[in-house]
């Protein structure tokens, strides 16, 4: 006897492992907040899962960034900033202007406020911080909450103004009170409690959909070789 026909597993099978690689990379996300929380600047990121999550598997997954103020941790050192509403300093890179809550700033021989990957710090009309002079204490730097930049000079006795550091909003709309705090560091937003409870309940959904693989798989094993031996 000659048996015609197809085995399907229809969408079971496929659903669960689509299921499972979808809430693995959930825990990547918080996985990446998690190695994110002692961060300058970092902040947390949002998972999202679209509509049809079960169809779509890992592309129904997308991100959004947490903006809220992360933990203010003070410095002294003058050239570190940090910012108290939202809003990015920009940097100038190789790739074109970047966006950082990163204010960990220092200056190169020829005045220029760099970042940490030697990126030259923007002001509020789009050309490169430069002092007049590099002073040999940076105590006669001062910077204002608007983020104006004002250098000391010991033969007036007096701060001479330089320029606004620019600070703007996510869509480069000028944030016209940033809340600048010279001598701080903002560390990111992350609370690690908040994350460590965000996976529990991914990870009992993974072990679900892992046990339903298993018992359709076995089913259809099993079906498998009755057919076989028949």
């Amino acid at each position: 006897m000659t048996l015609y026909g197809t085995i399907s597993s229809g969408r079971g099978l496929t659903a669960s492992i689509q299921a499972m690689a979808l809430e693995m990379a959930i825990v990547g996300v918080n996985h990446e907040n998690i190695m994110g929380f002692d961060k300058v600047g970092y902040q947390r990121k949002e998972p999202v899962v679209s509509s049809f999550a079960e169809i779509l598997g890992v592309d129904a997954l997308s991100t959004t960034t947490d903006d809220t103020q992360g933990r203010l941790v003070a410095t002294r050192l003058p050239l570190d900033l940090a910012l108290s509403e939202k809003g990015y300093f920009q940097v100038q890179s190789d790739e074109g202007v970047k966006l950082t809550r990163d204010g960990r700033f220092k200056l190169d021989k020829d005045g220029y406020l760099l970042s940490q990957l030697n990126e030259k710090v923007l002001s509020n009309n789009g050309t490169p911080v430069q002092l007049p002079r590099v002073p040999n204490d940076l105590n006669q730097i001062s910077i204002d909450k608007q983020g104006a930049v004002y250098l000391f000079n010991p033969q007036t006795l007096s701060k001479e103004y330089v320029t606004n550091i620019g600070v703007v909003s996510d869509d480069s709309t000028v944030v016209v009170n940033p809340g600048v705090h010279q001598g701080f560091n903002e560390y990111s937003n992350v609370q690690l409690g908040s994350e460590f409870m965000r996976i529990m309940p991914v990870r009992r959904n993974y072990d679900a959909n892992r046990r339903m693989f298993i018992i359709q798989s076995s089913a259809l094993t099993r079906l498998v070789e009755r057919m076989m031996s028949a």
